[in-house]
């Protein structure tokens, strides 16, 4: 019986000391389990958008080239002759006219001296022959006059001279003209060597003026071939035996030689503007579409397109690698948006228009000009609309949205 009432009192014990932990914990227990009426409350899906704004849209290709002067040449000499002195050296800047170099021709010394001298014989010559002109013609004219007078006089007085004087005299003045005539072609002989002479005369000054080799054009000497005292050969012989004195490039403007795929050759036009970029100097210059090949080459199927750049500070140097953005086409001002925001090609595109007061509406749309980043859009849309960017799934007609406007 003791142990029983000592059982029972251990037990209100306990009990007295669980009891309140229980109830405790169970209404800990309630609130947690309470409907939070904030958390269940419906909230609006916030999407990234764009306004459809006007654009200048471009498709470009990016081709690489070399930098190329936009003429160079080797500095030949007309005649043949030693270096007498050389002015210019790699790297110096000429401009057209300018002094490069001079040749030392002994001989063609003397072989002007030459013509100097045959000039003045031939003159001498002319002259001799008008004298000889002039003496003829007196003659003539003394002939003449005897003629004409013993013609009179036996005309007058009929038997008083003899014919047979009459015919002589009439012989010399027939001479006399003919001697005229002589000393007349003399003397046009006589010019005639002497225009002979002075063509002789000013072709050899013609070829002593080329021992002074000059610059044809402004340019950057590139080479240099000959010193002081070398043999230079005229430029027309032989490859084999001629040698330049230097190389000369014009640097000022540089063209670019670009392989234009086929599929952009109906695009290209003369007088577009590029932008050229140089990797090596960190920087972009502007360029013109100056002339192209008008056909394609049958092994790469591209077309030879020619790019001008000026270079009035000689910054660039023909051989630096450039890149050229080549606008193959272009719509200016025209309505756009973000090409993420078109769903669908073709008869299928669409976009996902937020109208007012935040509802979808799905448009159909007509897409023009595409571009990496923007579309065109022909039709569908309006300049100051809302459409939504990025991704699309799960998006329905109807559905309300917050909009996040990015700048695109």
């Amino acid at each position: 019986m003791l142990n029983y009432i000592q059982y029972w009192r251990f037990g209100l014990a306990i009990a007295a000391i669980v009891l309140p932990s229980c109830l405790v914990s169970c209404a800990n227990s309630g609130e947690a389990v309470i409907p939070d009426r904030a958390s269940t409350r419906s909230t609006t899906l916030v999407v990234p958008a764009a306004k459809v704004e006007r654009k200048n849209l471009a498709n470009t290709i990016v081709l690489t080239a070399e930098f190329e002067p936009f003429q160079e040449i080797d500095v030949m000499a007309k005649v043949s002759g030693y270096v007498k002195s050389i002015l210019v050296d790699i790297g110096d800047r000429v401009h057209a006219g300018q002094l490069l170099a001079t040749l030392e021709v002994p001989e063609m010394q003397d072989d002007l001296a030459k013509a100097a001298a045959a000039v003045q014989q031939a003159e001498s010559e002319v002259t001799t022959a008008s004298d000889e002109v002039r003496r003829a013609k007196s003659a003539h004219d003394i002939a003449h006059l005897s003629y004409t007078r013993i013609l009179d006089v036996s005309k007058r007085e009929a038997g008083l001279v003899p014919q047979q004087e009459v015919d002589e005299i009439h012989s010399r003045d027939l001479v006399a003209e003919a001697q005229i005539s002589v000393a007349q072609s003399s003397l046009r002989a006589a010019q005639d060597r002497t225009r002979v002479a002075q063509a002789e005369e000013a072709r050899l000054k013609t070829l002593y003026k080329y021992t002074s080799i000059t610059a044809p054009f402004d340019g950057v000497v590139t080479k240099r071939y000959a010193n002081t005292g070398s043999m230079i050969q005229a430029g027309t012989a032989s490859q084999t035996q001629a040698m330049p004195l230097v190389r000369l490039s014009q640097n000022n403007l540089l063209r670019l030689v670009l392989p234009v795929p086929e599929s952009s050759v109906p695009l290209i036009h003369v007088g577009e503007t590029v932008e050229v970029s140089v990797p090596s100097l960190g920087k972009t210059f502007p360029g013109r579409v100056a002339r192209f090949a008008d056909k394609v080459q049958e092994s790469t199927r591209t077309m030879e397109t020619q790019v001008d750049v000026p270079n009035p500070s000689l910054l660039l140097v023909p051989g630096l690698y450039a890149e050229v953005d080549l606008r193959t086409s272009h719509h200016d001002n025209t309505v756009s948006v973000p090409l993420d925001a078109v769903e669908g090609t073709g008869s299928s595109a669409h976009v996902y228009a937020v109208q007012p007061p935040g509802v979808i509406h799905i448009v159909p749309v007509s897409v023009g000009l595409e571009t990496a980043q923007r579309a065109e859009i022909l039709s569908g849309l309006q300049e100051g609309d809302t459409v939504i960017v990025g991704r699309l799934a799960g998006l329905t007609e109807g559905q309300r949205v917050q909009t996040k406007i990015e700048e695109r």
